[in-house]
């Protein structure tokens, strides 16, 4: 059968129900040669497939509104609003985003990017649409590792209380990034029940309609009291008491089946959680076999899933998660916490050696960083490992239950720099200016992974908070210069140079080695410092800088408002020092999605880029 080329979702709603089915494969197909060229988020976009292909067989986008929780599963969605052809360029820089944008389709209705927000932002926009007399669905795709967020259950219990109409579909498929922890984990395996109450379901009803007399009455009657004999095999009363009518749970590679139970949700007027089964990976057997590694993809070989570039440089989480194994043979207390990103930051190996020593709490963040503060208060020393972008969910924890409290917890946050492809929801630009300023805690942002080792163990011995941000893996330029010790407030120079000095920090001193290379060409000879500590500054060569009169830029790969280069600054002003001429950091917007350097070529941030722009302050001062 020849599959129709399908662009819109008013071409869907055309197709036959064989034509649907037909065409279900080549969506998949499509997914994995995109991915596997640009990279992405693989499996969760495999297992939402035919949920996808019936959500808009059913509702009318751009009217009706779909909201993607995160947003890494819409790759399907994307393909059926008319961005197919643009597949290619899925994450690229001046591409399509790999997330819902609003300003990229109508289809899109709201952007997302991080776990958990799906059924507020659809709740407002349900409310939005009854203050204004409309009519429309809005109907919240949320997986169950989002649902360890607390967010998620603030929109339940608000959605329930006041009955407001609204669709939230369960996309059950066991899995966030890492398997789904805890006791919501455990209830919706309960619930799930897929040999139970789904295979019971069909073969008794296909058996009823078999029956020459009464059996088409005799399944409309199944049906009516279908709830109660849903019961005798899951327990669903904990939706139903956040005010949900829970419907399901429904095989989520039934695309018919879908169809059908979606209309039926539809119907009802007030809130309606649908759970469905769904299986990660589905369709392509590496993902199948192991969907935490497939969750996002570098690009790759589509026969086998093998990645097509080996990652370049030492990953710091790997190196920081190599360390803590050794000194939790020292030391008992340490413990570690982290937010279902357990392998991501480095702490698989601490797991299988420490499994009671690391508590993995779901997409809960703000959760991690005060059951953080609770374990150091209780005699522990923890270590919480998290994402820079996600860290920003747990900033009043960090205030109030730890520093506020002064207790020695370490957070060590990864990808502490701009996240590529991922986009702005992804950058890891805003962790300096939120933690700089907070009383009693240390910043640190080492070069290389070496010196992450020597800022971890000082890190440990300290009796309050200390904050290690670093990129995801250190570049070669970071890593030339041997590491052989660390003191907080005691900036490394790593060059000599009579005309200028170039003050970088964290994974701009590799642009910065670059920088200083282009200006050698011209003559000017810079000296280099690595500025491992935020907070404290290198308050002695400050002053000695500015008592020299030697002309100094500081460079991070951080916002401007805020960053290293503020600090500087204000401590300059406040001292009457000369300060730095010139700051390179992220402009006040949000940094555009795509590669490394081409991000940071468009920010002007690039080696090449800020030596031309040096040389030229140069010249206006001589």
């Amino acid at each position: 059968m020849q599959v129709p080329k399908v662009d819109s979702p008013r071409e869907l709603k055309a197709l036959t129900s064989q034509q649907t089915e037909a065409l279900i494969p080549v969506i998949r197909e499509q997914i994995i040669q995109a991915v596997s060229h640009t990279g992405g988020h693989l499996a969760s976009n495999l297992g939402m497939v035919e949920l996808t292909v019936a959500l808009h067989r059913v509702l009318d986008t751009p009217r009706d509104k779909i909201v993607f929780d995160v947003g890494h599963q819409c790759y399907a969605h994307k393909i059926l609003t008319g961005r197919g052809p643009l597949m290619g360029s899925l994450r690229q820089f001046g591409g399509i985003s790999g997330f819902p944008k609003r300003e990229e389709s109508p289809h899109d209705s709201y952007d997302t990017g991080h776990a958990s927000t799906a059924i507020s932002a659809a709740l407002g926009l349900a409310r939005a649409r009854d203050l204004q007399g409309g009519q429309e669905h809005v109907v919240a795709v949320v997986g169950d590792g989002a649902l360890t967020g607390g967010l998620c259950y603030e929109a339940l219990n608000d959605a329930g209380s006041s009955k407001t109409r609204l669709l939230v579909i369960l996309n059950d498929n066991q899995m966030s990034i890492s398997p789904v922890t805890g006791a919501l984990g455990a209830h919706l395996t309960f619930l799930r029940t897929s040999k139970g109450w789904l295979g019971a379901k069909k073969a008794v009803g296909d058996l009823l309609l078999k029956l020459p007399l009464g059996g088409k009455w005799l399944h409309r009657l199944l049906y009516r009291f279908k709830n109660h004999i849903r019961n005798i095999f899951v327990r669903d009363g904990f939706f139903q008491s956040l005010g949900f009518r829970y419907l399901g749970p429904i095989d989520g590679h039934d695309e018919p089946g879908l169809e059908r139970a979606l209309q039926r949700a539809l119907r009802y007027r007030e809130p309606v959680l649908l759970h469905v089964v769904t299986r990660k990976g589905k369709g392509y057997s590496p993902a199948e076999e192991d969907p935490s590694k497939a969750h996002g993809m570098p690009a790759f070989h589509p026969q086998d899933g093998s990645p097509k570039v080996k990652p370049v440089g030492r990953s710091f989480g790997a190196v920081a998660g190599q360390l803590l194994c050794m000194l939790a043979e020292e030391d008992p207390s340490l413990v570690a916490v982290t937010a279902a990103m357990t392998d991501s930051t480095g702490l698989g190996p601490f797991k299988q050696r420490y499994p009671n020593r690391l508590f993995d709490v779901g997409i809960a963040e703000g959760h991690a960083v005060t059951l953080a503060a609770g374990l150091a208060a209780g005699g522990l020393r923890p270590v919480v490992a998290i994402y820079d972008t996600f860290m920003q969910r747990a900033y009043d924890q960090v205030i109030v239950d730890v520093s506020l409290q002064n207790l020695p917890v370490c957070f060590l946050i990864d990808r502490a720099a701009i996240g590529g492809e991922d986009g702005p929801t992804h950058h890891g630009v805003f962790g300096t200016a939120m933690l700089r300023h907070i009383p009693g805690i240390t910043l640190l942002a080492p070069r290389s992974a070496d010196e992450l080792q020597h800022m971890l163990r000082w890190a440990l011995k300290q009796k309050g908070p200390v904050a290690i941000r670093y990129p995801r893996a250190e570049q070669v330029a970071q890593a030339m210069y041997p590491c052989q010790s660390f003191a907080p407030g005691h900036w490394e120079q790593l060059e000599q140079g009579q005309h200028m000095a170039l003050v970088a920090t964290g994974p701009m001193v590799g642009e910065a080695f670059k920088t200083r290379k282009a200006l050698e060409r011209q003559g000017v000879q810079a000296a280099l410092y690595n500025a491992g500590s935020i907070k404290p500054l290198d308050t002695a060569l400050l002053h000695r800088l500015s008592d020299n009169g030697i002309p100094y830029v500081v460079m991070e790969e951080q916002a401007l408002q805020g960053g290293l280069g503020s600090a500087i600054a204000e401590y300059c002003v406040q001292h009457g020092l000369r300060g730095p001429v010139h700051l390179f950091a992220l402009p006040d917007r949000f940094a555009p999605q795509g590669a490394h350097d081409a991000v940071l070529k468009s920010l002007g941030l690039e080696g090449e880029q800020m030596a031309e722009q040096i040389a030229r302050l140069m010249e206006q001062s001589a």
